[in-house]
């Protein structure tokens, strides 16, 4: 922590954009229900039922590559038949995303009730029929997955607490009986072996192209930040692409200050005030924060300081997260370092420093107080250190990096040899220009990966290491 932080003119790094990637292979997807199907028989699960939602789409979307849109849907899945799909009216033609479906390795019924209020309900059977018609019986286990589970911390009974639509539960527990329905989505959500907790080559590659994508809009941002506007006008130097997000594009500036992850409301972008902005594809969220400023000379009074006592400790707390995310390392070394380089009662870190992303904005976690759950080859981790304080606002360095062995980093660089080239570049940047040190196993996905512009009216400062 004793390293020398410079405020220097620099500019950004041009790594180069990535292509779009198609959809998963047919031989992708199959292995990610086999390896399901290996978790239920160690469970004595004859059943998984998986429910999804425009909001909750991303287990839905691994085990099919197919996301509900306007509706519901619900994926069954036993152990030896083809995988069952029950969709609205409308989803129906949104099948044809699935390249399960399109090998004629999903099959699909049309389950009114999971349709918008108002539409056509006459052409469907009833979920309990549905249900056993998939043998799901007496004798049957079975498993939900929605999009959280619990832990005993928060119920006695957690196996039981299941937040997918209480009639989905209930037929369930009608024909199996209570006992044997059990919430399972930790099978593909728990930080240390859940199935997306470690990604593929080709995970690795499309969560690439959606850091690129966003961070390469929030670069665009950067150029053209200006006063005099609304937020609303200069959100659009983000280039929105058209890909889905994970989560709402954000940005807080004169007037939504006080409102935790606001959306634009037509407030004017002014010198002197704080600001803080993102953009999530699926799979990424690039996040920013500083000051509506040229230098500390446009701060008021209360701020002054900001870079020496506390972008500088940020920057230096980041530093230390980075030399720390080793394969191996626990969760809660995490925790204790934030904790003591980053005091509460100065910057108020209150979630987790840092968090598994995915298709979804947060999938789960392996750090925080106490974790003994270790890092892991494959996982996709979020840098994502919230501060905050009542005088300096905040600062962020958010984006995805990759934790990959020699193995995995062999497998991208065979299969998708320009990611792996961007990821070494960044690497080098992050090290030679900006002076991080970087176990190995880290592969930064952004184009940003490392920087932090205080001042975002004079962007080409930004911090660094090295003088």
């Amino acid at each position: 922590m004793d390293k020398q932080v410079f405020l220097k003119e620099m500019n950004w790094p041009e790594i180069g954009v990535a292509a779009p990637l198609p959809a998963p292979s047919v031989e992708e997807m199959e292995s990610r229900i086999a390896k399901c199907r290996h978790i239920m028989k160690e469970r004595n699960l004859t059943h998984l039922v998986v429910f999804g939602d425009r909001e909750h789409f991303a287990n839905l979307m691994y085990l099919t590559h197919f996301d509900p849109r306007f509706e519901d849907a619900v994926l069954i899945l036993n152990q030896i038949d083809t995988p069952l799909i029950l969709v609205g009216n409308e989803c129906v033609s949104h099948l044809t995303i699935s390249p399960l479906y399109n090998a004629k390795k999903l099959r699909y019924e049309r389950y009114q009730p999971l349709s918008l209020l108002g539409q056509p309900r006459n052409d469907s059977r009833s979920i309990n029929t549905i249900l056993k018609s998939e043998g799901i019986g007496e004798t049957s286990n079975a498993g939900c997955i929605g999009w959280k589970y619990f832990t005993k911390e928060e119920f006695s009974d957690c196996q039981f607490q299941i937040e997918i639509p209480a009639y989905i539960v209930d037929a369930l527990r009608s024909i199996c009986g209570h006992d044997n329905v059990v919430n399972a989505s930790d099978i593909l959500m728990a930080p240390s072996y859940g199935l997306r907790a470690k990604c593929s080559p080709y995970e690795i590659a499309v969560f690439e192209f959606s850091n690129v994508m966003a961070s390469e809009g929030m670069k665009n941002l950067f150029r053209n930040f200006r006063t005099g506007v609304t937020d609303s006008e200069l959100i659009k130097e983000y280039q929105y692409t058209g890909y889905p997000l994970n989560c709402h594009i954000g940005i807080k500036s004169s007037g939504n200050q006080h409102i935790g992850l606001s959306s634009p409301v037509g407030a004017e972008i002014r010198k002197g005030d704080p600001c803080s902005t993102n953009i999530g594809y699926w799979g990424s969220n690039i996040c920013r924060a500083g000051w509506v400023a040229e230098s500390e000379d446009d701060l008021p009074e209360k701020a002054k300081g900001y870079v020496d006592n506390y972008v500088a400790v940020y920057f230096k707390a980041c530093a230390k997260w980075f030399e720390s995310m080793r394969i191996g390392t626990k969760g809660k070394v995490f925790r204790e370092l934030i904790d003591e380089y980053l005091p509460f009662d100065k910057f108020a870190v209150f979630l987790n420093p840092g968090h598994l992303i995915h298709m979804d904005e947060w999938l789960s976690t392996p750090i925080y107080a106490g974790s003994e759950e270790e890092i892991q080859s494959g996982m996709y981790m979020q840098v994502d250190i919230i501060v905050r304080s009542p005088n300096y606002f905040s600062t962020r360095m958010e984006d995805g990096i990759v934790i990959a062995d020699s193995e995995l980093r062999s497998q991208l660089e065979e299969q998708y040899p320009d990611v792996y080239k961007r990821c070494m570049t960044r690497r080098e940047f992050m090290i030679d220009q900006l002076g991080f040190t970087l176990p190995e196993e880290i592969l930064p996905l952004s184009n940003m990966a490392g920087i932090i512009a205080p001042f975002f009216l004079n962007y080409k400062k930004i911090l660094s290491f090295k003088p």
